[in-house]
């Protein structure tokens, strides 16, 4: 079933998206979830609200699941798909979209970013105490020593938001740190998803309430906005003081995301919804799609919730996806959205494996049991037999004969990494090395396993499986180095962190930055182990995760910092301030490289580059953008009218001239050339500045040109006074494609700073040969 317009033409089938279509029989017709959007302007006046207008004449009540009015206008419902076919020629029915499943994208963070107590945003914003964060995520564990509010002044008088009671879950739980929390159910029930102490997928404990059965939640929470926690740790690991980007901020949480069932965008909308309504700042999801395939603006339910959030000046971060380092994976690529990628900090967690020829490979490990202590056991590599199920460690497909007594070899995909080590452990292994494909290069992020494991790169690896195959009797231990702080170059660019280009529209680019997001240590539920397991019967307050999960609150966080500092910036303003000042630089003052091939880095790989706070306060310029200027840019990329409603809720018109989507006042530039071009090819920018800094200031331009590539910019200089605050220039990019070398991506880089002799506002350039999508 495709999802239709109004005028009766199809739209893209979804069934391209890597998602799970929510249907269930009965004994006439399928039913399904669908996403209604209403022309809310086209209610007749008879009817005194919109509820009585949707249940009369679209459809009967036990059949609606949602009604939205703040971000988006509309319903959501079960129906059949004939119904909704007929649905979808109603005149006042824009557009009719298929309820699809979304997936999470899964305490030294803040100080890497440039926070210090006392010094700087930290100082300037009050840790944030005036700004209030709402989490959309699998909920919250609110008895954790992060959400306490000792010493926190009374809750921001323009909440308008509930502590919604529920099972565990009382109006006691919230407090003035955690002044909100929701769930919403809906639309997960509606697929027989039901609820209560043991919900039947998968036999798994949930809470039909606000409260975390999962705790990704309640890690993303206390990430963003976490208070001060002492002496935390996860078994020992990271040990120290554990604190949020905000410190201060009010949190406001949505559960949306329900253990081993998902996210679903009925359920996702209804929360953008409320919180928009309740009087959140700033909105995080780290929540999305997979296998780096998005749906248009239009059928987007998050990006259509992020819009209405964001018109109403909220901050909306998401993640980018973990689909890394696959070209073209980045997700959440709305120009509205920030979409935030993951880089490491300077801490791990190294473990190294002997091999019983002396060679001493070094990987990761949140390992915390009982140690080998060097002793040697015998290796395997279930590979050897050619069994796809046994190299991977696959449920079952272990012989107990060939690996009792071992460490087994393991390699990585197609089941969690914990899980193998699960495996091997059933099957009588006393370890696991867990190696790298060549998808996942030497990127590694660390495990609380059950039994004594490491995880390598690639090319360690296979250095492992070439000594397995090389003797007869191979053998090797396992040995535990803890926590090592100091960790040069950081940060470095996860291998897993979605890549550029943008997917949707290349002339935004995306991600627009990176923030830490590998071995993050934050709160975590007491409803399940380190690992996640159904068998891991360990409790533990704090937990290492990684993802750009973990990296997309560090931004929320932030953003409330900055918020708070500049109560008077939009979203895009924020945005602005966090790219134009990120670095590209590591702590060895190096260009930062990519985990994956080790190579140095480019935008598509890191946006504008990675986070860096006490810069962004005093950004100097930032580059605005209204509603207006997003209602052109969706003209721009060929929607009409009536499409564009869909995102914006209220009518719009598009100019007679078509605009030009890259003329979107973004803080980067992307000039696209089209492959059949002959010839030197020249493509213009207009871009507009608003000072932000000092009132009299001149702003002089460094360009660092693409290679191959020619960039001019008019005026050479940007003179602002007290009562000139913005001013624009243009940037001229010319380029032939068939002489550049552009190597795998497909494009070159470059940038334009410009800079009074105190801030350097830095955007990338990006040159590509790509022709329109």
């Amino acid at each position: 079933m495709a999802p239709f317009l109004s005028s009766s033409i199809p739209l893209l089938l979804l069934s391209f998206l890597p998602l799970l279509s929510l249907s269930f029989s009965t004994v006439d017709q399928p039913y399904k979830t669908y996403i209604i959007r209403i022309d809310s302007q086209s209610k007749p006046s008879i009817f005194p609200t919109h509820y009585n207008w949707y249940t009369t004449e679209f459809t009967s009540t036990p059949q609606i699941l949602h009604t939205y009015d703040t971000v988006f206008h509309g319903f959501s419902a079960i129906l059949t798909p004939d119904r909704a076919a007929t649905l979808s020629q109603h005149p006042s029915v824009l557009a009719v979209i298929e309820d699809q499943r979304k997936q999470l994208h899964t305490t030294r963070s803040p100080q890497f970013l440039g926070l210090r107590n006392q010094r700087g945003l930290w100082s300037d914003s009050n840790y944030g105490s005036d700004v209030i964060i709402g989490v959309l995520d699998t909920g919250i564990w609110p008895e954790r020593r992060s959400f306490s509010d000792v010493n926190l002044g009374p809750v921001p008088g323009r909440w308008k938001g509930i502590c919604e009671v529920g099972e565990r879950f009382t109006a006691r739980n919230c407090n003035k740190k955690l002044i909100g929390a929701r769930f919403f159910t809906k639309g997960h029930e509606a697929v027989g998803g039901a609820m209560g102490p043991i919900s039947p997928i998968n036999d798994t404990l949930e809470f039909k309430s606000p409260r975390d059965a999962d705790g990704h939640g309640t890690h993303t929470a206390s990430t963003a906005a976490g208070r001060h926690a002492f002496r935390a740790s996860m078994e020992g690991f990271a040990a120290g003081i554990a604190k949020g980007v905000a410190p201060k901020a009010r949190l406001a949480v949505y559960k949306v995301c329900w253990k081993n069932a998902g996210c679903f965008d009925s359920d996702i909308l209804a929360a953008f919804d409320a919180a928009v309504k309740d009087g959140v700042d700033v909105i995080s999801i780290s929540i999305g799609g997979g296998n780096g395939i998005s749906a248009p603006y239009y059928l987007d339910p998050i990006a259509i919730g992020a819009y209405g959030a964001a018109s109403r000046g909220v901050f909306v971060s998401s993640s980018a996806g973990n689909d890394g380092p696959n070209f073209m994976s980045v997700t959440n690529l709305a120009p509205w959205i920030v979409t935030v990628g993951a880089g490491t900090i300077d801490r791990s967690f190294p473990a190294v494996v002997v091999l019983g020829n002396g060679k001493k490979l070094s990987g990761v490990s949140l390992y915390a049991g009982l140690p080998l202590s060097g002793k040697m056991y015998p290796l395997v590599y279930p590979g050897k037999s050619g069994v796809l199920a046994a190299s991977l460690c696959m449920e079952n497909s272990l012989d107990p004969k060939m690996v009792r007594g071992k460490i087994v070899v393991c390699d990585r995909g197609s089941s969690p990494r914990v899980a193998k080590g699960l495996v091997v452990k059933k099957a009588g292994g006393v370890g696991m090395i867990l190696a790298n494909g060549v998808s996942n290069g030497e990127g590694l992020v660390g495990d609380a396993h059950l039994i004594p494991a490491c995880a390598l790169g690639s090319d360690e690896g296979d250095a492992v499986k070439a000594y397995v195959s090389s003797t007869s009797n191979p053998v090797a231990t396992i040995s535990f180095k803890g926590t090592v702080i100091g960790i040069k170059p950081a940060p470095v660019v996860a291998s897993f962190s979605g890549r550029g280009p943008n997917g949707i529209s290349p002339e935004i680019l995306k991600p627009d930055l990176i923030a830490p997001g590998v071995n993050i240590l934050a709160a975590w539920t007491d409803a399940a182990g380190p690992t996640g397991l159904e068998s891991d019967p360990r409790k533990t307050e704090f937990n290492i995760l990684s993802g750009t999960s973990m990296a997309c609150p560090h931004v929320s966080g932030a953003a409330a910092l900055l918020k708070s500092a500049h109560p008077d910036w939009s979203p895009a303003a924020i945005r602005s301030a966090m790219m134009t000042t990120a670095n590209t630089f590591n702590n060895l003052n190096q260009p930062m490289t990519d985990e994956a091939t080790g190579k140095v880095s480019s935008p598509y790989d890191l946006g504008a580059g990675h986070l860096n706070l006490d810069r962004a306060m005093d950004p100097g310029l930032v580059y605005d953008i209204t509603n207006y200027d997003y209602v052109n840019f969706l003209c721009g990329i060929g929607y009409g009218p009536r499409v564009i409603q869909v995102i914006t809720r209220s009518p719009v018109s598009c100019p007679v001239k078509k605009p030009l989507p890259e003329n979107l006042n973004y803080p980067s530039l992307a000039a696209l050339f089209s492959s059949s071009a002959k010839g030197a090819s020249s493509k213009t920018f207009i871009r507009t500045v608003t000072n932000v800094g000092q009132p009299n200031a001149v702003y002089r331009f460094t360009i660092q040109a693409p290679k191959g590539v020619t960039v001019t910019v008019k005026p050479r200089k940007l003179v602002f006074t007290e009562a000139v605050k913005k001013r624009s220039f243009i940037v001229t990019i010319t380029a032939n494609t068939r002489n550049l070398s552009m190597g795998d991506s497909g494009a070159v880089f470059g940038s334009i700073s410009w800079s009074d002799g105190k801030h350097v506002v830095r955007s990338p350039i990006v040159v590509a040969q790509m022709d329109p999508l």
